[in-house]
């Protein structure tokens, strides 16, 4: 990236995907790819036709910033400020956890329940992060009821903004609280969350993108990973309905413990789910009545 004959954006993107590649950055053609799109204003997929076309100074300079800050470890959506996550283009910064494709594996099956989605359900989205769970849900289900909810102010203030975008901000109510702090006993259909679930060794050996950028909060579970699910399942258990359902996103090698958690707690049906990768990654069950 630091040859000044580098012109056409072709040629920036070999050259920004060899100079993340020898920096053991993941996918760095990719990175490079979102954030040429970032700076030429159009889709990922637009650029194979924009390939001869020269950059101006001002993009060759801009792109060099971005690159480098990948290379430095920082993650390409903290860089670009967004991310796309089911077809949704959100803000994305230090404020909360990076949407991952997985996550959307947890909104395809909430979605796919077909028993929840009669009337007018009312859905609390835990532990919120940048709203995209809520956003999504809401965005698919608008005669459902949302409420968004996490203990941290900044990531309330991002989800906010984020629903912002999609004219959002008077159908999904957020709250900077925890589940009882906010829903009565027994007034909701479904919960849904993505919670922390990295352990605490897991976490200290996460990739330095991860690590030393993502909130520590937002992945850090405790000595096994299930301190904060196993909080949350218990205020469920007093939230829910008779009947209503609990969803959650796992760790890999969770599955197990979580059902017995459930279990344990006065859940029914309790299944767990693989995600794309075939790896335990979601777990849902529903409140006895």
């Amino acid at each position: 990236m630091t040859a000044l004959e580098v012109k056409t954006l072709g040629a920036v993107l070999d050259a920004g995907a060899g100079y993340l590649a020898a920096r053991r950055v993941e996918y760095p053609r990719v990175a490079c790819e979102l954030l040429a799109a970032r700076l030429l204003g159009c889709k990922r997929l637009e650029l194979a036709t924009r390939f001869p076309e020269p950059l101006s100074e001002e993009h060759l300079a801009a792109m060099r910033r971005g690159v480098k800050r990948v290379g430095a470890g920082e993650p390409v959506q903290y860089v670009t400020g967004e991310t796309d996550f089911m077809g949704h283009v959100l803000r994305t910064d230090r404020r909360a956890l990076i949407p991952r494709p997985e996550t959307e594996g947890l909104v395809e099956l909430v979605l796919a329940c077909d028993e929840l989605w009669t009337g007018r359900p009312s859905i609390v989205d835990v532990g919120t992060g940048s709203g995209c769970i809520a956003i999504a849900l809401a965005m698919a289900r608008p005669q459902a009821l949302f409420v968004a909810i996490d203990p941290n102010a900044d990531s309330i203030e991002l989800a906010g903004e984020n629903a912002g975008r999609f004219g959002l901000e008077d159908k999904i109510g957020f709250a900077c609280a925890e589940l009882p702090d906010c829903v009565e006993p027994e007034t909701i259909a479904a919960i849904v969350a993505n919670l922390p679930y990295v352990p605490t060794a897991e976490y200290e050996r996460l990739p330095v993108h991860i690590r030393d950028h993502e909130p520590r909060s937002a992945l850090d579970g405790g000595p096994d990973g299930l301190s904060v699910i196993e909080g949350v399942v218990l205020d469920a258990g007093m939230a829910l309905i008779p009947g209503g359902r609990l969803f959650l996103e796992i760790g890999e090698n969770q599955g197990e413990s979580v059902k017995s958690l459930l279990a344990g707690s006065g859940f029914a049906d309790i299944t767990v789910s693989k995600d794309l990768a075939d790896r335990d990654r979601y777990a849902a069950a529903v409140l006895s009545g």
